[in-house]
């Protein structure tokens, strides 16, 4: 027996979990939601902790290094448990199109894990990265304020883009990860888009959330520049999930003879 799905079974899987995920009770959304942001920031602290120190002219070995660690984040959620909106931004809209789910019932899920993953990321950067100093003091202090820096400053129209580039990755990496049907070949479903996605440096919505500790270490940057970088995020993201991802798996497995909806 085989021990991993086939593509086709993988779309009507990912269909029947966002069926099941916006049947959810919003107060295990948001505690999910809290989980699945605190994991993915955590993913992006050890990146920051492991790969700071290491010079600028290694910028190279220090985004694969980087890219090679974060994935624990998603790991977490998949394997350990937790909702997280940017995976949820393809099984949702999958579900919908297969018209499982009404709208409403999208809408609802997204809403409450979004709050979740918000609550999630700022209390890793608020305890760990400030009230435990993980990222008040150098190398690591100088490197989150880059960070925050540059994602805050990246103009909206290239922030939209960069994040299609991650979500389509990020939900890749879900959507394998549904397909193994064993640990391990969850974990390495994950790892490398995930690693690829970190590694170029694309922009996700949920980690984003998590360098807003850059502000708080003395970030040359706005709460309005922060607030317009997660809404670029955000759409772009949402774009490379439904579009690139559930939209184009539904048509080619799901999408029945003659039928010209997509939800």
């Amino acid at each position: 027996m085989s021990n991993f799905l086939s593509p086709a079974e993988i779309a009507q899987t990912a269909a029947s979990i966002g069926h099941d995920k916006a049947k959810q009770s919003w107060w295990k959304l948001l505690i999910l939601g809290f989980l699945a942001g605190a994991f993915i920031a955590l993913g992006f602290l050890v990146d920051i902790r492991v790969t700071a120190s290491l010079p600028d002219n290694l910028a190279s070995i220090k985004s694969l290094l980087g890219g090679a660690v974060f994935p624990v984040g998603l790991m977490l959620v998949v394997i350990a448990g937790a909702e997280l909106l940017t995976g949820n931004m393809m099984t949702l809209p999958l579900a919908l199109h297969a018209k499982k789910i009404g709208f409403s019932g999208l809408v609802y899920n997204w809403f409450w894990v979004l709050i979740g993953n918000l609550i999630g990321s700022l209390f890793v950067a608020g305890v760990f990265g400030i009230g435990v100093h993980l990222l008040t003091e150098d190398p690591f202090k100088t490197t989150v304020i880059a960070l925050a820096t540059a994602k805050a400053k990246l103009p909206f129209g290239p922030t939209i883009l960069s994040a299609i580039g991650c979500n389509w990755l990020v939900c890749l990496a879900v959507w394998m990860a549904y397909g193994a049907k064993d640990i391990g070949g969850k974990i390495l479903a994950i790892w490398f888009p995930i690693m690829t996605f970190v590694a170029i440096g694309f922009q996700h919505v949920v980690a984003n959330m998590f360098v807003l500790a850059g502000l708080w270490v003395g970030a040359p940057i706005s709460w309005g520049q922060i607030i317009v970088e997660w809404i670029g995020a955000f759409i772009g993201n949402a774009i490379g999930g439904w579009l690139f991802t559930a939209t184009a798996y539904f048509l080619v497995y799901m999408r029945k003879a003659g039928d010209t909806t997509t939800g």
